[in-house]
């Protein structure tokens, strides 16, 4: 074969495995797309079957609650901010203004936008190098900071399960505990799978995969950074008491955002205690990790609020309501956290800068 068939035959390669990487990428966001229809037609069906008119009024008893209530989800998403400083490195670590926004763009993506809850990390990281954070620090902290979520959201749900059965005398209780337990018990294996993979060189291992189908031109230092983001992953678990004050604080976070439902029942005129508001709030959460791959759990939040507020004597209408209510607050602070994300890629791109992490 001639040297220039030779190029041809890598060339042809190269843009196949182009093509198949676009078309899974295209396949991907479509399916994630479809399921944010199906997501919101559920939704509807919920809404038309708990009796619309009910719905809309509980809505408009709310009123301009919807203000403070959006405004309180400042409270938890600082202990988020918190936990996830604690895990940058001290010597570039930045100021918590700085990453409060950066956390207000992460969270604004993986609500708003089909990324399957992930997106907005991966751009976390990037604008955590874009100001000054090294680049396999800035993408460990984002890999440790989502482990910490998952783990203490865990630890959120089992202590919502556990109030549940002691707090409802509905018999469906037990068999809604035993479900979600279930499912905690595999996202635990799932997770505890995880953590042992980035102690054994996770990242070097997925970039050997990768450099099996992708031209070898794309991978330039591929392998070198995968290995450097694995070292800064294990030296931040290492960090024993900024860890530990991490799993703190994202804890406080989840159990925090009970304040949200206690507020919109506040507002509502119904007797909700601190106590359900919490347990509704944990089991809502869980739903939510389930469905990471519906946009914004669109659909299964809903349905999941209906039946656990019935286990607790909420009428479905209200417990739509608290739904909705959580919707308007993510288009409240997800739409400018959109527009101010695409403002500063603006400014990076006309500056000339890369900021590629």
């Amino acid at each position: 074969m001639r040297i220039d068939d030779c190029g041809r035959g890598s060339y042809s390669s190269a843009v196949i495995d182009a093509s198949r990487a676009t078309a899974g990428g295209h396949l991907i966001s479509r399916s994630l797309i479809v399921a944010a229809l199906l997501g919101f037609l559920a939704v509807i069906v919920l809404i038309v079957e708990s009796g619309a008119q009910e719905v809309a009024r509980a809505m408009l008893v709310i009123g301009w609650g919807l203000l403070p209530i959006t405004l309180f989800h400042l409270v938890p998403m600082s202990f988020s901010t918190l936990c996830w400083r604690e895990l940058l490195p001290l010597s570039s670590r930045p100021n918590f203004g700085r990453l409060a926004w950066m956390r207000w763009i992460r969270e604004s993506i993986n609500s708003l936008l089909p990324v399957a809850g992930v997106g907005g990390d991966i751009v976390g990281a990037r604008l955590a190098h874009q100001q000054g954070v090294p680049g396999a620090e800035a993408a460990a902290s984002i890999v440790v900071d989502t482990t910490v979520g998952v783990m203490t959201q865990m630890v959120f749900v089992i202590a919502g399960v556990t109030l549940l059965v002691t707090r409802s005398s509905d018999g469906g209780a037990g068999r809604v505990a035993l479900a979600l337990l279930i499912g905690v018990a595999v996202f635990a294996v799932a997770i505890a799978t995880f953590v042992r993979l980035q102690h054994r060189s996770l990242f070097a291992t997925f970039s050997n995969l990768v450099s099996r189908v992708t031209p070898e031109k794309w991978l330039t230092g591929l392998a070198g950074g995968a290995s450097a983001v694995d070292d800064a992953v294990v030296a931040t678990y290492r960090r024993g008491s900024a860890f530990a004050r991490a799993n703190l604080l994202r804890f406080l976070a989840w159990a925090a955002g009970a304040g949200e439902i206690w507020l919109i029942m506040h507002f509502l005129s119904w007797p909700l205690g601190v106590t359900d508001a919490f347990v509704l709030e944990s089991l809502g959460s869980g739903v939510r990790a389930a469905a990471f791959m519906v946009p914004g759990a669109l659909g299964a939040l809903e349905g999941g609020l209906v039946l656990f507020g019935a286990l607790l004597g909420l009428p479905a209408e209200l417990a739509l309501a608290i739904s909705l209510s959580k919707r308007v607050r993510e288009l409240a602070l997800g739409l400018p956290g959109l527009a101010v994300w695409q403002w500063v890629e603006g400014r990076r791109l006309l500056g000339g800068g890369e900021g590629v992490v």
